[in-house]
């Protein structure tokens, strides 16, 4: 009985340890496996996670190349004509004409936030219409009291004039339409874009006119004509002559307006 109990003891322990071997072993398998793949695996998600550093700097660099483009878009370079270069920071882009006691007088904005290019159509309409109240002005007082021509037929009030005109010689009064006409022609292909250009052009303006467009290099007002050579080289004195005309102009554009009105209520001439 004890031989037998000894060998049954025996089988015991020989089978725990060949159990307790096998358990090792797996265990053993089982960790090398896990070391061989863990590698791997935190490369994975190191793929996916997110790296923080990498956008920051890259949101950093983008930041600055809009904010180069805002510049570049912001500050765009102006040609310079007869010593006037437009500065969109200054009023009325740094044109002439501002003078005491009123100074930048723009009370309504009509030119506030405006590109440059409505701002220098702005200013042409100014010059031009001011040219014509002076010539008008000129008209008006002269007119009805020293009247030579068409044989001293022409009489009464100033607006009644170019009516009386067409009646008493047509063939004049076509010639004069028409001298105006091509006058009008040869200042539009001077100062204006072509209009198929212009509607390119101001696809992308602000405050466009659809049509109308002066050309880059054309200074409001200038076109070409000075018989008489009074137009200064230096600048300042160009300026400077610029203000006088302007002045003048608002004065007869006043002086024209009150003229047409009063003889369209009286009827009757101004002296």
């Amino acid at each position: 009985p004890i031989s037998l109990i000894t060998i049954n003891h025996q089988d015991h322990t020989s089978h725990k340890f060949q159990t307790d071997r096998k358990n090792y072993i797996s265990n053993s398998i089982a960790k090398m496996k896990f070391s061989l793949v863990l590698p791997f695996f935190v490369g994975s998600v190191a793929a996916y996670a997110p790296q923080f550093r990498s956008k920051t700097i890259s949101r950093t660099a983008l930041s600055a190349d809009v904010a180069v483009e805002e510049i570049e878009e912001v500050m765009p370079s102006y040609p310079t004509i007869n010593g006037w270069t437009a500065d969109p920071s200054k009023f009325c882009l740094g044109l002439p004409g501002a003078i005491a006691p009123l100074g930048e007088f723009d009370p309504l904005g009509f030119t506030k936030d405006l590109p440059v290019q409505e701002i220098k159509r702005f200013r042409e309409a100014e010059v031009t219409h001011g040219r014509v109240a002076m010539l008008a002005t000129v008209g008006y007082l002269v007119g009805e009291n020293f009247h030579p021509f068409f044989n001293g037929e022409v009489t009464g009030p100033a607006n009644t004039h170019l009516a009386q005109v067409q009646e008493i010689a047509p063939f004049f009064f076509l010639w004069l339409a028409t001298s105006i006409l091509t006058a009008e022609l040869g200042r539009a292909r001077i100062g204006w874009e072509e209009p198929l250009d212009a509607i390119e052009k101001n696809k992308e303006v602000e405050g466009k006119t659809w049509l109308s467009k002066l050309n880059d290099n054309y200074y409001p007002g200038d076109i070409g004509f000075d018989p008489l050579g009074l137009k200064p080289q230096d600048p300042e004195e160009f300026a400077e002559m610029q203000t006088k005309e302007l002045n003048n102009g608002r004065l007869a554009m006043f002086a024209a307006m009150g003229m047409i009105v009063q003889e369209q209520v009286t009827g009757q001439t101004l002296f």
